[in-house]
This record gives structure tokens, sequence and C-alpha cells, in this order.
């Protein structure tokens, strides 16, 4: 094998080093990426590489519709993760030949931006309620505005491929316009209704939230065991009279809801028992003679809470005898009651209930709870309204009046305990306690939240709909679910799953939001009318063609702005007559209509407003991907994409959730500062982002390292294809076997590539392509091919190694560039480097199909299984010290297999083996032969070359010493000649 030579030769002997054909290129080992990736930015700039994409004619539109981030801060490596997988799908196919199609987007309004602008109040002094609303639109605006333009330069570092120059906003008028379009479809087809159920409400955000806005945190919580007092039965059997002046007991993990209680409900299915208590400290809230209510299972539990001594079980009580029982409210005889609770408690049966915690009777308030709500809509319960927007009782509720839930910073207020105090005043309690357990909050405050009764918009997802969209049926519920299994691909498939779950038992989507910063609930109720009048919403298509034509020219401001009302009902309505409605809606529903006003609007959408994938974490079954499969429902009819693609959470190198608190964040621009942003990409590509995935600095490092050896491949092509022209390349038909082998497997690949890139595995893809280029050919095809590129002449050897390896740089360049985005445009640039090229201008090149040679690849495989034991066989002679090259070894192969044996004669084996000569034999092997459990039949005996060593080659051959120029081989003999 030839290499760059300093070694001793003989002072009479010339030095051949110049004669040699090394590698030529100013492709540095050393990337500099942080300092060189910016310049690639700015060239494709210039060139506009996005835009001459789409001048490209006759290409199948393909389109990844951009969920959108939020914008109100620095990126994080989520950010990165998300939009790199993005570049990757949208570069990927339009080098498959596709018009592939980018537009970035941002989600503008919403709960987080006026957040922070009511900090900055706060931080001043400043009221918010004193400020013009449309002055504190404006600010929010401003703020959003502010944060685009910063995420989106950040974005672009990262090489992000796309319509930067016109991206959308939800915030911008034509959006606002379409949202509102949007919603009002909604309002037209009967799905829109107002309703009073409880949902979960922030106290520090004063608005409700949706699910896809709750995270869970462990929260220590108040307990407390309540006696309800069973004071008579609707029906009087001796049963259930028996059970009169007993007490059903009731637990639970919310205290501050026990004024709102307004039933209880047990599970017919459950094994109930009559308690009674025996033996009791003096002065315990349990006491000696008591007679419970519980589900035997937790008995015992409940007991050594309450700090029973002896208890013994009575009998059992059925189901029959619980149902039709009332009790009295706890708090019912409690002094300053005011008879607020002088009313019946009913015993009510309820699938919900559980023996796994508890008592087996659950405290029920529909006014606080999911449950309790439907179990109070079957029954007829009354609804309460006994807490206010700030998270604290109305101040008209007696004992209770303005104490508050959760308090503006998201403590926990005095509401819990002046309940149990007032409960244990009253002889109520048997015990409490304190409990660690998971607890909704929301992900901006991250305070608690609690489940509150107020009056919302909802969009009903088991309503028919006559819009003459019926093909995935007649609901938005049935739409959604046919959707998700008839006109969806998931990647991966468990996202199905997940999502179809949600979507059949979720209840009616809440659209409102007691907010400011966002698109208007844009209707109008009639006043003195009930929410379930007839005429309680205004349906007037041309009122509606009113507001969005404003919204379009003025954008939603409009809507608050002095004498709107009567500007939109026209003269055709009396606007003192009809209140307008300054809800705001569910950001959720801006990014979910989001469809309308890119897919569909856009001279870059879709035909039909469609989009060929979406792509987001895993998170977003319940967020993005859940929201816009509800609008479309609701709206087309069916699901706004074709694919869906999942990304998991990224966690610390430890498998832990990054957090700031805990000091293992990866901030993107630390990385790309440190290390460039392929490396960043690359980490991405080497990722199973199907599931979570870990980053830190020594994965990084890792990432590094395989960034390394693939740039020192690629290196090496450049260099070997120094000065080759169209003149240099040989037809494949007349190359020798180890070269159509090599394009054989190229042919193999072709196809993992594309079909890796078209199912989004780009781990697939470079775990392939990089094994590939460093096992294939740095390691196998370039060791050998090493001294017929450096040495040989203008021979037919090394003129279709270079075909190869010009065949090799089109292909790797092309197909690592979706991921590697500026490390291939380097390596590409150094071939063609004129003002106007990209490799991103570029197409995958098309494989001939003959190149696929399975007779040719089983005989390879065969040579290369020998050529690893002759390896393994040198190796232990360098190891001691026998050798220093393995040019100094002409090893005996002894080969059982007669096939194997022809294979190898038909070869040039000693140059496989990079050894000066090899001796094939089909004699059985000698004892002493090396040999290798997994090359059954193969043993190496070790000979040193005979000859002298060639001083341009270093071969050890007979001849050398025998030509015209001393001290060479024939070989290289003939090639300085």
């Amino acid at each position: 094998m030839c290499a760059d030579k300093t070694s001793d030769t003989a002072q009479d002997t010339p030095d051949y080093k110049s004669t040699l054909n090394l590698p030529k290129t100013d492709f540095p080992m050393r990337a500099g990426l942080p300092k060189r990736e910016p310049g690639w930015l700015e060239r494709w700039a210039q060139i506009g590489v996005y835009d001459k994409l789409r001048e490209k004619k006759g290409r199948e539109p393909f389109t990844l519709h951009d969920g959108p981030p939020y914008a109100n801060g620095h990126l994080h490596i989520g950010h990165a993760l998300n939009k790199t997988i993005k570049d990757m799908i949208v570069r990927s196919h339009q080098m498959m030949g596709h018009d592939s199609r980018y537009v970035p987007g941002w989600d503008c309004h919403g709960l987080p931006i006026e957040w922070k602008i009511e900090e900055q109040y706060r931080a001043k002094g400043k009221d918010k309620d004193a400020v013009d609303m449309i002055e504190f639109r404006q600010e929010c605006r401003a703020f959003a505005e502010k944060w685009v333009d910063i995420q989106r330069e950040e974005f672009k570092r990262l090489g992000i491929t796309g319509n930067w120059d016109d991206p959308y906003l939800t915030m911008d008028y034509h959006a606002e316009a379409v949202i509102a379009e949007e919603f009002m479809k909604f309002l037209m087809n009967g799905t829109l209704y107002q309703g009073s159920k409880p949902v979960m409400w922030s106290p520090v955000e004063k608005t409700a939230l949706a699910e896809a806005e709750i995270e869970y945190h462990d929260h220590k919580s108040h307990t407390i065991w309540v006696k309800f007092l069973i004071v008579r039965a609707v029906e009087k059997t001796g049963a259930r009279s028996q059970l009169i002046g007993v007490n059903v007991v009731i637990w639970t993990t919310t205290p501050w809801t026990i004024p709102s209680n307004r039933a209880i409900a047990f599970n017919p299915e459950l094994s109930y028992g009559l308690y009674k208590v025996t033996s009791a400290p003096e002065g315990n809230w349990a006491k000696k003679g008591d007679h419970y209510l519980l589900a035997d299972n937790l008995a015992e539990d409940v007991m050594k809470s309450a700090k029973v001594d002896e208890f013994i079980r009575k009998r059992d009580v059925s189901a029959d005898q619980l149902d039709l029982v009332i009790c009295g409210h706890p708090l019912r005889s409690v002094d300053g009651g005011e008879g607020e609770w002088d009313f019946d408690v009913p015993m009510l049966p309820g699938d919900h209930v559980t023996d796994e915690a508890g008592t087996g009777f659950v405290h029920t308030a529909p006014s606080h709870g999911a449950d309790d709500y439907i179990l109070g809509i079957k029954h007829g319960l009354q609804m309460t309204h006994n807490v206010i927007e700030d998270g604290s009782f109305r101040q008209s509720l007696p004992l209770f009046g303005g104490e508050v839930i959760i308090t503006p910073k998201g403590k926990e207020g005095g509401a819990n305990t002046a309940v149990i105090s007032k409960l244990a005043e009253g002889g109520a309690l048997i015990a409490r306690g304190r409990v660690t357990h998971s607890y909704p909050h929301s992900w901006r405050s991250k305070a608690p939240v609690i489940f509150r009764n107020t009056p919302q918009w909802f969009a009903a997802v088991d309503r028919d709909i006559d819009d003459g969209q019926s093909e995935m049926g007649d609901t938005i519920r049935e739409r959604a679910l046919n959707s998700i299994d008839k006109l969806v691909k998931w990647h991966p498939q468990t996202g199905r799953n997940r999502l179809f779950a949600m979507i059949e038992t979720r209840p009616d989507w809440v659209l409102s939001r007691q907010r400011a910063w966002g698109v208007p609930l844009t209707c109008f109720v009639k006043k003195d009318a009930m929410p379930h009048d007839e005429d309680f919403l205004m349906r007037d298509p041309a009122v509606n063609a009113r507001v969005v034509a404003a919204f379009e020219t003025e954008g939603a401001d409009c809507w608050y702005k002095d004498g709107a009302k009567a500007r939109f009902l026209g003269s055709d309505y009396n606007p003192d007559e009809w209140e307008q409605v300054f809800d705001v809606l569910d950001v959720w529903f801006d990014s979910g209509s989001t469809h309308s006003f890119v897919l569909r609007d856009r001279a870059d959408g879709t035909e039909d407003g469609i989009a060929d994938v979406y792509m987001e974490g895993t998170d977003q079954h319940r967020g993005w991907f859940h929201s816009s499969l509800l609008q479309a429902c609701g709206t087309k009819g069916r699901a706004p994409y074709r694919n869906v693609v999942t990304h998991g959470f990224t966690l610390d190198e430890k498998g832990n959730k990054m957090s700031k608190s805990l000091g293992n964040t990866i901030v993107p621009e630390k990385v790309v500062q440190q290390y460039g942003a392929d490396i960043l990409r690359l980490w991405v590509a080497q990722t199973d982002y199907t599931a979570d995935q870990r980053i830190g600095p020594e994965i990084l490092k890792g990432v590094a390292d395989s960034y390394r050896r693939l740039r020192n491949t690629m290196r090496y092509m450049l260099g070997s294809l120094s000065e080759f022209t169209e003149a240099d390349r040989m037809d494949v038909a007349d190359m020798p076997e180890l070269e159509r082998w090599v394009l054989h497997r190229l042919a193999e690949l072709d196809h993992k590539v594309r079909t890796g890139y078209a199912a989004y595995d780009f781990q697939g893809v470079f775990s392939a392509v990089f094994n590939f280029a460093t096992v294939d050919l740095s390691s196998f095809y370039f060791d050998i091919r090493k001294d017929a590129l450096y040495c040989d002449g203008d021979t037919e050897r090394r003129r279709a190694a270079r075909t190869v390896l010009d065949i090799l740089y089109h292909r790797l360049t092309t197909w690592l560039a979706p991921i590697l985005v500026f490390t291939m445009e380097e390596v590409w640039l150094e071939r063609f480097g004129d003002a106007e090229s990209s490799v991103h201008l570029e197409d995958f090149p098309e494989t001939p199909a003959d190149w696929l040679n399975e007779p040719l690849a089983a005989k390879w495989a065969k040579v290369r299984g020998v050529r690893r034991v002759v390896t393994a066989a040198l190796e232990v002679q360098r190891t001691e010290k026998v050798i220093g090259a393995s040019l100094e070894a002409a090893p005996v192969v002894h080969v059982r297999d007669s096939d194997v044996l022809e294979a190898l004669k038909s070869v040039t084996f000693e140059d496989v083996c990079i050894t000066s000569a090899v001796e094939l034999s089909g004699d059985p092997s000698p004892a002493e032969a090396f040999r290798l459990p997994e090359a059954d039949g193969v043993g190496v005996v070790f000979e040193k070359a005979e000859g002298a060593k060639c001083q341009r080659c270093w071969k050890i051959l007979p001849d050398v010493g025998n030509h015209t120029h001393d001290g060479v081989c024939g070989r290289c003999n003939d090639a300085l000649s």
C-alpha cells in the first residue's frame, strides 16, 4: 500500500514521492463550522436557493405545514430538534423530485404574551384594566413581532430552509379574518353553544385553560374524611330506614369544594358495610359508638387514619339500600351558615367511584369536577357559582366569603383551612392529613389550577352538522375518528392510538378564554334570551361578512373600537337588543385554523387545503394535531393532513427532564457556537426521534467524532478526484469486479436512502450511509484502491476507481445534504464552485437498476470473509513486532471450500489483503495456521514477502531493482516511464 513517505531510503535512490498521484484538495480536515457556516447562509440568501427551487416546473408538490412555535422567547433544544426534523423532511423530498414547500409560521396570540405585558405593567405599578384595550393589544402585537424576528434568525442559523421572507403569523390581518370566519362556521352550522360547566381554571391567569395547556406536577394537598349524616330515605323501606342516623364518610383532597357539595356518589358494584367504632382515644374526632358506612376494602385504612383503636363490621349494606337515601350537608348546622346549606344531599350511583383509595363514597360538587358535572346533569343537581375568577369565594358566601383558594402568586390561600376549621367546629370530621400527589398546573404560570364552573363557549363534538360534508360522518367526533383511521398515516403508529383514544372520550371543545390578546369570538347574543333559546345567537351571513371584511383591512382590533357593534350589525338590527361577545378564542383554535389561511389561501399552499405532513412533538396529540383535527372536521369535514409524524421529548444525558433549576439544559445557540449547527443536525439524525432523546456534552462529543470520520471520507474522495474530467470516465461494463461491487452496494443503498427519507426515518438513512462510508469504503474499498490511485499510471484500474469515486461523491454529497446542509455544500463547492452552484439545487442522482448484481455481491461476501481472517492473522504478527506493515507479508491461505477458493483465485487477492503476495491453497490447514471461529475452513500461515522493497509503492517483490528506474517494481517502472 502506498502512502506519503518519509522512509530512510538509500542516499543514491531517487525520491519518488513527487511522482505519486497523492490526493490534492484544499478541503480542510478541521471544519471550523461555527465561523464558516454564516458565510454559507449569506451565499444561499444571495443565490435565492429556496426561490430557485420553486422555479423547477412539472414537479409534484409536497407540503409540510409548520406547527407554529410561540413567539415569546429564545429557542430551546426542543425547537432545534423540531425544526431540524422538519427541514430534513422538506429538503429530502425536494431532492427526491418534489416541489417541496415550507412556510414557517408563528403563534402570536394568547396568554403567554399577554402575561409578559402584564408583568411589565406590574413592574411599573401600572393597572392593566386602566389601559385602553386596543393600546394593550398593540403592545402585545409589538412584543410578538420582536420575538418573531429574533426566532427567525435563530432558526435560519440552524440551516433551516423555507420561505423566511413571507412566513405566516396568526396575528396577520388576513389570518385574523380567516380565524374569525372559521369560528363563524361553527356558529352557522349549529355546533357552537354557550354552556356552564366546570373547566380547568387558572386563578393566577384568570382564564379557562385547555387540556393542552396543563402539565402535572407533585402537589401537597389537604385531605379530609368528612361525615354526612343520613337524615331520611325517599322510600322508607325497612333497610333504608335503619340507616337514618348513620354517617356516610367521604374523603377529598379539595376541602374548598365542600361548600359546593350537592350529592354523594357510590358504586353499586362495590361491597359496602356498616361499621361501628368500639374503642377510640379520649377526645378523638371518631368516637366510640359512631356508625360509619364504608367500602369494605377501605374500611381498615379509614379507621387507621381516624385513629380508631377498635371497630366491628355490623352488617352488609346493599346498593338498593344506599339508593334514595338522603344526607344532610355537613355545614348545615354550623353557626353563621345562614341556611346556605340547608338542603338535601342525595346518594347517587356512579360508575366513576372505586375502592382503590378514599372511602368508597365520592363527595360530588357538579361545579368543580368533570365526573361530578356529568352525574349532576344526569340527576338535575344544582350548579353553584361560589368561586369567582380570581380563585376566591364570592363575598356573599356565608362563613367563607373572600377566602382565597389559590393566590395571585400561585400559592395556597386560606380557603382550605377555613373550610376544614368550620367542618371540625360542626363535628363533621373524623380525620385530616396531607398527601403529595400529581396535580394539574398551568404550563405558563406553573401554578395549580382548579375546576371551576363558568359560562363558556363550546363546540359540540356530537351534534349533527348539516353542511353536505358527511363522507367521514355527521358529527365532529365521527369525522375525526374516521379521518384518523381512513385518511391519515401515522409515524409512528402509536400516534394513531393515542389521538384516537383522546378523541373517542373527549368532552365538547371549550373555545373561549377570558383574556384580551387574541381573536374575539365574533358573535352576538340577544339580550334577555337564554342560551337554549332559538334566537339566543345571531346567525346572519351578512353580519359575518362585514366582520370578515373589517378584519381583513384593520385586523381584529376593530372589534374593540367604539361603535363596532352598530357597525357590524348594520341597519337590520337594533344594537340595544344585542350583546357583543368579548371573550377571545382559545389559541389552539388559532393554530388549528392555520390550514385555511396557509394551505388554502396562499399561492404556495395546496390545491385542496390539505398538508402532506404535520410534524410535531408527542405532546401535540393533545395540542396542535388535536385542535387542527377538530377544527377541520367542523369546517371542512376531514383531517387537514395526510401524514402525522411525531417526535419525543429531549432529555439530558442521564435521561432526566431538562430544567434551569437543575442546570442541565442544552441551549442550541451554545452548541452552534462551540461545534456548529451541522453537529446539532447530525445529533438529530443519529437519534431515534420517535422516542425521547438524550443530549449532553459527552453525547455531542461522540456526534462530533462521527462527523470527523465522515468528513475524512469526503476529504479523501475530493483529494482523489483532483483534476478528474469526463475524459477520465470509464463505462461500468468495463470496470473490474471490485468497482462493480461498490456500484452494487450503491444501488442497494439508493433504495434504503429513498425509502428511508420517504418514511421520515433519518436515523435509518444516516446509519446506512455512515456505515457504508466508514466500513465499505474507508475500511475496505479505499484501503484496497489507495495503492492503485497513488501508484498506478493511467491504467484502467485507476480510471475505474476514479469513476466510481465520482459516482460516490455525487450520491453521498446529495444523500447527506438534507442532514449536513453546511458541510455538504462545502464538499460540493470544492468541485463545483461557480457563483450560482449549490448542492441544495440538485436532486438525488438516479441509480441504474442494472448496477444491482446479487451473484457478484455473494462472491465478494466470501472474499471479504477470508480477508478478515488474513487481516486478523497479520495483526497478530504486527502486535508481536514481527512485521511493521502488512506489505511485509506474503501469507499462505488455506481454503477448504472449493467455490470460495475459486472466487479468491479470480481476483488479485494480495491487493485485497494489502500484502505483497498471497499463496492460495486447497490443502488442509496445518496445525499452526491462524483461524477465526466464524470462518470455518479458512487457515492462514504467515510468511514474509520475498524480494526487495519498492521505493515507490513499498511492496516487497522479487523484481525490484531489475528495471530502468532504480529501486522500483515493474508496475512503478511503467508508471514512471
